[in-house]
């Protein structure tokens, strides 16, 4: 089905939810921020959020800093 990631389309696989999402895309869940249609959804959410046909969204990756 065609979503939009980080403002660029993609076809993925029917019937995921964030957290199988990322993974499909070989993202650590552990270390991203997702927002789905212009909303934030909290990471205890992903499980029961579906991703839709036509769906954007944003996923930002965290990094560590370096030292001083």
């Amino acid at each position: 089905m065609p979503i939009k990631v980080n403002g660029e389309d993609r076809i993925v696989p029917a019937g995921l939810n964030i957290r199988q999402l990322l993974a499909h895309l070989g993202l650590d869940s552990g270390r991203v921020a997702v927002e789905l249609n212009r909303e934030i959804v909290r990471k205890p959410d992903w499980e029961s959020t579906a991703v839709e046909s036509g769906a954007s969204l944003e996923i930002v990756t965290f990094v560590g800093g370096g030292s001083r």
